[in-house]
């Protein structure tokens, strides 16, 4: 996943909100759980979050994510967050790394086993 941080994403000292980059990593982390679980999943734990580097308007943010562990019920990504600066002379940096656990859910919000 591919985004770039806007003005209204930003703190008063002109960062982006710590906030919206969980947000983004959560939509870019649950992709591969959908897939894996092949249906609807639930964020269920935030296992780390590590902020490396701040992020600022005009930081082009990609995310990458793996899947470290499947369960009976839930999946777990690694994402991380690189960031391309100064399009003059363009610079990758990592911004963000994180662990977090999908469960999968049924209709009713309930836990359901992952297809094997």
């Amino acid at each position: 996943m591919r985004v770039m941080p806007m003005p209204a994403d930003v703190n008063a000292n002109g960062d982006v909100f710590g906030g919206w980059i969980m947000a983004q990593v959560d939509v870019a982390g649950a992709v591969l759980p959908v897939r894996v679980s092949r249906g609807r999943v639930a964020t269920v734990a935030v296992n780390q979050f590590v902020f490396k580097q701040p992020v600022s308007i005009g930081d082009l943010l990609s995310f990458y994510a793996h899947v470290e562990r499947v369960g009976n019920t839930s999946v777990t990504v690694h994402v991380q967050v690189w960031a391309e600066r100064n399009p003059g002379a363009p610079q990758l940096v990592k911004v963000t790394e994180a662990n977090i656990t999908y469960v999968a859910i049924d209709e009713h919000g309930q836990p359901r086993p992952v297809p094997r």
